[in-house]
């Protein structure tokens, strides 16, 4: 037998692999390897990273983490939904440990004592933003499609966006969240969501950089370093000439009924077409996703501003359990992932019908605070 063949199967065998880790001078890479499904996270996947990060935590050889995705399309597009669907649909239980152990392994992330990058190239959205946003350097290039599109799917934007999405104002936070807006690399700079735009070409040759890193001095300037090029030109951010009408739409005094007259009335006013087409895909989101959860993730965005992140994380899982339990979540994954008629049955239908006392169910825990799943998440803080 050949060398070749020899080494076939071991090829085979890591192409197979849903999460790879290599060394590269003392800094480990963890690549998430399912680009076929845009490196979606499956229950497996999640256990197997939160077994390396703790690998990686421990091991003093190691002294800094990048994570990436397989594929040139995206780091991550989200947590497995169609299996959280299943699941639930059967009345397994189970969906709810996937919650859980994912939530362990993001609030890891965000307390991960050496720095960790990531790369948050092509399509970075749900449970790939909740991985990406515990990194302390986040990049993004110009091909970047940042978003929490939870809403449309009955859904709330959790893994932490409870806390990472109010490091902007809270207009913008409601915003990203409310309308799954679609943001750019540049976007997710100028929002904070990125701490470096890069062009996605400089990223494919991060290795050859990262081999030659010098370890003398300090390890983030460093890694800096190795990501940023030396001449760095960032693309215009689309979004900043709509910050005024963001600021005037998303006011956080507003509740979600008043958001969507004020866009309706400027829409009546024949604005210029740029702003049109905001106004209408801002309307359009606000009028098509689960109503009762956009009342709940205005609701918990505003709270999450006063919350630590493991409470944040902690009230979020309550309202996932609800939201699958007994709300809109069923119904949006089989109307947008499933059956894809668009067309979801949101019960209640509009925003009129959603009764004050429905929201604060949602957001009150259905767990005793000592009974909580994630009870013991930042114990070590106090």
């Amino acid at each position: 037998m050949s060398a070749l063949q020899s080494a076939a199967p071991d090829v085979a065998a890591e192409a197979e692999r849903e999460i790879l880790f290599r060394v590269v001078n003392r800094v480990g890479i963890i690549t998430l390897n399912r680009p076929a499904a845009l490196n979606a996270l499956s229950h497996a996947m999640v256990r197997e990273l939160a077994v390396l990060v703790e690998h990686c935590r421990t091991d003093d050889a190691i002294v800094a983490l990048v994570l990436k995705g397989a594929g040139s399309k995206g780091f991550c597009a989200g947590g497995d939904v169609r299996e959280v669907h299943r699941l639930a649909k059967n009345r397994d239980p189970r969906w709810l440990a996937f919650f859980v152990d994912e939530y362990r392994l993001d609030y890891a992330l965000h307390r991960f004592p050496k720095p960790v990058v990531a790369l948050l190239d092509g399509i970075a959205m749900g449970g790939g933003m909740g991985l990406g946003q515990g990194a302390r350097l986040r990049i993004v290039t110009e091909r970047s499609k940042i978003a929490m599109p939870e809403t449309r799917i009955g859904f709330l934007p959790d893994v932490g966006a409870t806390r990472f999405l109010n490091v902007m104002p809270a207009e913008a936070a409601l915003y990203v969240g409310l309308s799954a807006a679609t943001l750019s690399g540049a976007d997710a700079l100028r929002l904070q969501l990125a701490d470096l735009c890069v062009p996605a070409d400089w990223l494919a040759t991060f290795e050859e950089r990262l081999q030659r890193m010098s370890h003398e001095g300090g390890l983030m300037m460093a890694l800096r370093g190795v990501f940023e090029p030396p001449c760095n030109i960032v693309p215009h951010a689309a979004l900043t000439p709509f910050s005024q009408l963001i600021q005037r739409h998303f006011d956080r005094r507003s509740g979600v009924e008043r958001m969507v007259a004020t866009l309706r009335h400027d829409l009546d006013r024949d604005p210029p077409r740029e702003t049109r087409q905001w106004l209408q895909s801002a309307y359009d989101a606000l009028t098509s996703h689960s109503p009762t959860m956009l009342y709940v993730t205005r609701e918990a965005l505003l709270r999450g501003r006063q919350m630590s992140l493991a409470e944040c994380f902690r009230m979020e899982l309550g309202i996932v359990k609800r939201a699958i339990e007994d709300g809109d979540f069923c119904e949006g994954v089989r109307a947008q992932l499933i059956d894809k008629d668009r067309k979801p049955r949101w019960a209640p239908a509009t925003l009129a019908e959603v009764r004050p006392e429905r929201v604060r169910q949602f957001l009150a825990s259905p767990w005793k605070r000592d009974a909580h799943p994630l009870a013991m998440l930042g114990a070590e803080d106090v």
